[in-house]
């Protein structure tokens, strides 16, 4: 299934206004269907899981590997009408499994199934025989009923192979589109989840986050990004980068519907398989504090409508402005953040301004050596449960060699370097790394750790707050297969490093594009964080009224130029008559 991406991009923009108009001839019946919609169609009988099921197939076929050429989806999975019928047959013995019973779910391309799909993390080098089991998410699906519908597409490698990459292409899957602007980035790395969402490829859709990439396809792709606390789901059979920072998160386009997913996919105690399951994320280490005993099993109680009112908001514009002094934040998105902002008052929200109070959150300045210095070490770890592929029992080393000896289909547009840094490290966790100037694995952890103590956690003591607010991302830009990506800020890593949750939601447009707002909160304080983000969603209903298009360009609207007309040769009645005179002939 992969494309050539230039070519494809050249294609898409001759081709998809028109084959746009034409899918909008057309309505999908179940556009922005919800979780409980449908499970009410299934128990009144009027819908079964097989014709659901059907039905995205046809619409991934219809518009993400034609018409408008999303291109989200790397693999529908053969065996995704078969559970849907065993889906059926339970619900018609009185069987209901859970609230995904019977639901079509979309699962990123780096979490392991143990089917007839691959798992490659968008790379040849784990294209082959597939995962032998399923990773712990992908069981709890199946243990709840629900459909596996196929993989998405994804930045290659969760974006961690070079400082130049693309979000949303991969050497097997090729280069996933924004269904609001095909031209359009879908923000990486979980980019092919947060575009199937978006456009009803699916009801909803697994992504992970190591830092931003569930949240940052939410934001560019309009849709609700769910990032739970590290080690509320399990990371056992996930292709990784860092098990400090690496969650599995849902993509969905509502609040109730991300919550609904999580009540499945969530591990409330130790599964066995990933000791994150059994302890606290980084933040908390250390503190006293321990796992809860009463994690919540359904997380849709949390839904309210009303749940900005009274609500304490810490807000920050930190880093709005821009990373880089010279590339500012437009003034059409600062504005639109802003009225996103207001739309917390207006919802009934007591507002704190921290940035006007004097609060300062303390860096994460450790992070990008913890995930160069575990993904080494928990790459290789990954490695040794796959046969059958290149890199099967292998190293980082083993995947650089391959990319090395593959350049035409792994590194078209960019290099490896990340991989090459990683690789250079030394070997201990105490070992002083000269790549950033001596500091040790251990003394970057104690970093990020303080970034969670006095960060998130000191904001909400101090101003007895119920979450921290900011804007998620910058819009998308266009993708730009030549210069890269075109980050202007972004604020998922507040909660990276102490691996602490985001529930982002969409809160305005840019001229076409969306925009997002996210709410922060301590470990497993994601009841909270629905809770809040429900209630914004509710309020605002910017998902509702701006659905996505899937236009050629966004924006679509005053881009076209002057109209020309053929200029008409004189008639013999109008013009004098004029010799025949030989002519050169034009340049061929």
């Amino acid at each position: 299934m992969n494309r050539s991406s230039i070519s494809r991009i050249l294609l898409l923009a001759l081709l998809a206004s028109s084959r746009a108009a034409a899918a909008d001839a057309a309505p999908f019946r179940h556009a922005e269907a919800t979780v409980a919609q449908l499970q009410a169609e299934m128990a009144a009988g009027r819908l079964t899981s097989e014709q659901l099921t059907r039905d995205y197939i046809q619409r991934i076929l219809d518009l993400d590997q034609g018409g408008p050429g999303v291109n989200s989806v790397i693999e529908i999975n053969p065996d995704a009408v078969s559970m849907a019928r065993d889906a059926d047959a339970k619900r018609q013995r009185g069987i209901v499994l859970g609230p995904l019973h019977g639901i079509p779910v979309l699962l990123k391309d780096n979490i392991d199934t143990g089917d007839r799909m691959q798992t490659t993390a968008g790379s040849f080098a784990l294209a082959g025989t597939p995962a032998p089991r399923d990773s712990t998410v992908a069981a709890k699906l199946r243990a709840g009923g629900a459909v596996i519908l196929g993989k998405t597409n994804l930045s290659e490698w969760a974006n961690f192979r070079s400082f130049e990459s693309v979000s949303g292409w991969s050497g097997r899957g090729g280069q996933t589109h924004n269904p609001y602007g095909i031209d359009r980035n879908p923000c990486g790395s979980s980019s092919g989840s947060g575009a199937a969402a978006s456009a009803n490829f699916s009801t909803v859709s697994l992504g992970t986050e190591t830092d931003g990439s569930v949240v940052c396809p939410a934001n560019a792709n309009g849709v609700v990004g769910l990032k739970p606390t590290v080690g509320l789901t399990s990371r056992a059979g996930v292709v990784p980068i860092s098990h400090t920072q690496d969650t599995v998160g849902v993509h969905a386009r509502t609040v109730a519907d991300a919550a609904a997913t999580l009540s499945v996919i969530q591990s409330r105690t130790s599964d066995g398989r990933d000791a994150a399951t059994g302890g606290v994320p980084l933040g908390w280490q250390g503190t006293g504090k321990t796992r809860p005993t009463g994690i919540p099993i359904d997380y849709t109680q949390f839904v309210d409508p009303n749940g900005l009112r009274g609500a304490r908001i810490g807000l920050t514009r930190v880093g709005l402005n821009g990373f880089d002094p010279f590339v500012p934040t437009p003034q059409p998105v600062t504005d639109a953040i802003e009225a996103a902002f207001a739309k917390l008052t207006d919802a009934g929200a007591i507002v704190i301004d921290l940035d006007a109070a004097g609060f300062t959150f303390a860096s994460a300045d450790g992070e990008f050596l913890v995930l160069l210095f575990e993904f080494r070490n928990d790459l290789a770890a990954y490695l040794s449960t796959r046969v059958g592929v290149p890199v099967a029992g292998g190293t980082l080393q083993t995947a650089i060699d391959f990319n090395n000896a593959n350049e035409d289909r792994e590194m078209p547009f960019f290099n490896q370097d990340i991989f090459d840094l990683a690789a250079a490290l030394e070997p201990g966790p105490d070992d002083p790394q000269p790549i950033f100037g001596g500091l040790t694995y251990n003394q970057a952890l104690a970093i990020d750790h303080n970034a969670g103590v006095n960060g998130i956690d000191a904001a909400i003591k101090q101003f007895r707050l119920d979450a921290v607010v900011s804007a998620t991302d910058n819009p998308a830009w266009a993708t730009d297969l030549v210069y890269g990506d075109h980050f202007l800020f972004g604020t998922s890593g507040l909660a990276a490093g102490p691996g602490y949750p985001i529930v982002q939601v969409p809160a305005g447009m840019v001229f076409g594009v969306p925009l997002g707002i996210s709410f922060f909160g301590s470990a497993f304080s994601e009841p909270t964080l629905i809770k809040l983000a429900s209630g914004y969603e509710a309020f605002t209903q910017v998902r509702a009224n701006n659905l996505p298009t899937f236009a050629a360009t966004a924006p679509s609207t005053n881009i076209g130029g002057t109209t020309l007309t053929r200029v008409r040769r004189a008639t013999p009645s109008s013009a004098p008559a004029r010799a025949s005179v030989p002519r050169k002939p034009r340049n061929l």
